[in-house]
């Protein structure tokens, strides 16, 4: 789709103004690329990109801020993590359309232009996302969905990685309906799609297709080797949401996820029999052939998330 194929804003209608939401445990190099890209968009109407620190010390930023641009600086006054930064600039925010962007990724220019001329020619959507570029070391590759909106239906199927937290604009109409990102979630583990979760409850999540957003993709993670945390936070998920009960596919993901993260933390006997439930639910279940090598000793959980990272996949 070209420039031009894109739906502009209804006639007589502004573009509205746009809080961009960064928060940081303040990565020097990375937060200046994320913040730069924020402040650089195309897009004609104001926007404020708000940068929380996560409890350490603000670092004012040595950018230009151009015309129709604000740059503001916040300490989280939640808990910590990203769970409570994102709350916390929400609630900070200037203005009623918002956007995420975590501080390791950064925008390509036509980002807020594009989603805001869909947003406003879709009011029954919730929120608006767009494609992606995973880049990091060993990899470069584009995602991006074949379908023009992602419901609830969808994401009790499956994660749908492409709907990432740092596509995600939505009005503060969704947020206040659907309410904050849920700090209660153990470890901070699958709190943007918990939250999507909600979301899509709400209303569909339409989609620019365009690849407007790069993700950093490094090959490690900040929960690597937290397997009980894993196995807790996803089990909170689905006691949380009993509409993934609904899906035998989508609960089996979510069982192998458990599994494997049981096999991973040496509860092999937890791990099998979690398994079983996999297999009952789902035979397809494409983690019941990753978790077994770990179950026996062959592999480490750790050897096989980098091996999947490496195809721009997690586990």
């Amino acid at each position: 789709m070209t420039d031009h194929d894109q739906p502009a804003v209804p006639a007589g209608e502004a573009y509205p103004p746009v809080t961009v939401v960064v928060a940081t445990r303040d990565r020097p190099g990375l937060l200046e690329r994320a913040v730069g890209a924020v402040l650089e968009q195309d897009y004609p109407g104001p926007v404020e990109c708000l940068v929380v620190y996560d409890h350490t010390d603000i670092r004012p930023l040595d950018l230009p801020v151009p015309d129709g641009r604000a740059l503001r600086y916040v300490n989280n006054s939640h808990s910590r993590g990203l769970p409570g930064g994102r709350n916390t600039g929400a609630e900070e925010a200037a203005h009623d359309l918002l956007a995420f962007c975590d501080d390791d990724d950064h925008w390509l220019p036509g980002k807020l232009r594009r989603q805001a001329e869909l947003l406003a020619v879709r009011p029954d959507a919730a929120a608006v996302s767009c494609g992606i570029r995973l880049e990091g070391p060993g990899i470069a590759k584009q995602r991006r969905l074949d379908a023009t909106e992602v419901t609830l239906s969808d994401f009790v199927e499956d994660r749908i990685m492409e709907v990432h937290s740092s596509t995600i604009l939505l009005p503060r109409s969704t947020w206040d309906a659907v309410g904050p990102v849920d700090e209660d979630l153990p470890g901070g583990y699958g709190e943007d799609y918990e939250w999507l979760l909600r979301i899509a409850a709400h209303g569909p999540v339409v989609i620019v297709p365009e690849v407007l957003v790069v993700v950093d993709w490094h090959g490690g993670s900040f929960f690597f080797g937290r397997w009980a945390m894993i196995v807790e936070a996803t089990r909170y998920l689905i006691d949380k949401h009993p509409e993934l009960a609904r899906s035998r596919t989508g609960l089996a993901r979510l069982h192998g996820q458990i599994a494997f993260a049981l096999a991973s933390g040496r509860c092999r006997r937890e791990a099998v029999r979690e398994l079983g439930r996999v297999l009952r639910l789902n035979p397809r279940e494409k983690r019941v052939l990753v978790t077994v090598p770990v179950v026996l000793g062959l592999l480490s959980g750790e050897r096989v998330l980098r091996l999947a990272q490496r195809t721009g996949r997690g586990v």
